[in-house]
C-alpha cells in the first residue's frame, strides 16, 4: 500500500498507527497493539471493527452499475467533482499554514465509493493526490481497489468511526451515500473540502410512475442539511442536469444498480421495461454541495 495512505490510516480497534506486515503469502495491516486486519487478495483492506451491520451492493448491483458508468452515463458527476475537487486543493494549498502531508500529498476520501469511479477520475485531475475508497461492500471494492493507480480501498462502515487519522483528508467524497458528519468533520483537514452528491427531486423522473420506483424524498435537501449543519458550513449548491437516451436494457441496468433493485418485483419490471419507446428519454438531476469544516 502506498505509505502517504498508510501512513494517514489508523486501526479501527484503538486508533492506532498501522504499518503493512506480510507473513508468506499473507498480508495484513498491523497496529502496535497487535490488532491485525486482513488484504484480500483482489486488493483491499478490511478495516471493520466487528461484523458490518450490513453486506452493502450486492454482486449484481455492482456489475450493473460498473457497466452503466463505464458507458459515460453519469459523466456529468465525475466532471462536476473533478472541478470542484481540484478548486478544493488549491485552496487547501493557498491557506497560510497548510498541513505538510495533506498540502503536498492530498488525501481524497470517498465514503461510500461504490465502484471507485468518481475517485478514479478526481485523482485523474490531481497528479499529487492520492485516494481511498471505503465502503461495505465487497464486490464494489475488489472494483475500487483497481480504480486508479493511486487509490487504495478499505472494508469500513461509514456510520462508525472512520479508519482515519484526525485532520489527515483534504477532500471527502460523498456521492448516493450515508453521511456521517460527526466523523466526516473529524478527519478532514480544517481547510478541507465536503462535497456531497445526492439526487434532486426530478432525478429519473420519467422512469419513477413508468417502472414504479422509489422517488426521490422531496425534502432531501433539508435533510442533508440538517445531517451536518452542525459540523459544516455550506459554501455552494449546484444541480447538475443532462438528458440520457437509453435502451430499455441500459435502463434496466440504470434501475439495478440504484435502491429500487431492493424493492422491484423482476417480472413486473421486465414487463413494464418491455412498453417504454425507444429511445428511453430519462433526466439525470443532481445536486452537489460544496462544504466546509465549522
Amino acid at each position: 500500500m502506498d505509505l502517504r495512505i498508510l501512513d494517514r490510516l489508523r486501526c479501527p480497534v484503538c486508533g492506532e498507527p498501522l504499518a503493512e506486515a506480510t507473513a508468506g503469502t499473507t498480508s495484513a495491516l498491523r497496529c502496535p497493539r497487535r490488532h491485525s486486519f486482513d488484504i484480500a487478495r483482489q486488493g483491499y483492506v478490511n478495516l471493520l471493527a466487528g461484523r458490518a451491520p450490513h453486506v452493502g451492493d450486492s454482486a449484481e448491483m455492482v456489475a450493473a452499475r460498473a457497466g452503466f458508468l463505464a458507458a459515460g452515463h453519469y459523466d456529468l458527476i465525475s466532471a462536476a467533482l473533478r472541478d470542484a475537487a481540484t478548486e478544493a486543493v488549491g485552496r487547501l494549498r493557498a491557506t497560510p499554514t497548510p498541513t505538510p502531508d495533506v498540502g503536498a500529498y492530498p488525501l481524497v476520501v470517498d465514503a461510500g465509493a461504490g465502484t471507485g469511479r468518481y475517485l478514479g477520475a478526481v485523482l485523474a485531475a490531481l497528479p499529487d493526490a492520492v485516494g481511498l475508497a471505503l465502503d461495505v461492500s465487497k464486490p464494489a471494492l475488489r472494483r475500487a481497489a483497481r480504480a486508479h493507480p493511486r487509490a487504495a480501498a478499505a472494508l469500513a462502515d461509514t456510520w462508525q468511526r472512520l479508519p482515519l487519522a484526525d485532520a489527515s483528508t483534504a477532500v471527502l467524497l460523498n456521492v448516493f451515500a450515508p453521511r456521517n458528519g460527526p466523523e466526516f468533520h473529524r478527519v478532514l483537514d480544517p481547510a478541507g473540502t465536503l462535497l456531497v452528491v445526492t439526487p434532486d427531486t426530478d432525478h429519473l423522473a420519467e422512469l419513477v410512475d413508468a417502472l414504479d420506483l422509489l422517488r426521490v424524498d422531496p425534502d432531501k435537501a433539508d435533510r442533508v442539511a440538517g445531517s451536518l449543519g452542525g459540523h459544516f458550513t455550506p459554501v455552494s449548491s449546484v444541480v447538475h442536469r443532462a438528458e440520457l437516451a437509453l435502451t430499455q436494457a441500459e435502463v434496466a441496468t440504470l434501475v439495478g444498480m440504484g435502491p429500487s433493485a431492493w424493492h422491484t418485483d423482476p417480472g413486473a419490471l421486465a414487463a413494464r421495461l418491455a412498453a417504454l419507446p425507444e429511445p428511453v428519454r430519462v433526466t439525470v438531476a443532481v445536486r452537489l454541495d460544496v462544504l466546509r469544516p465549522r
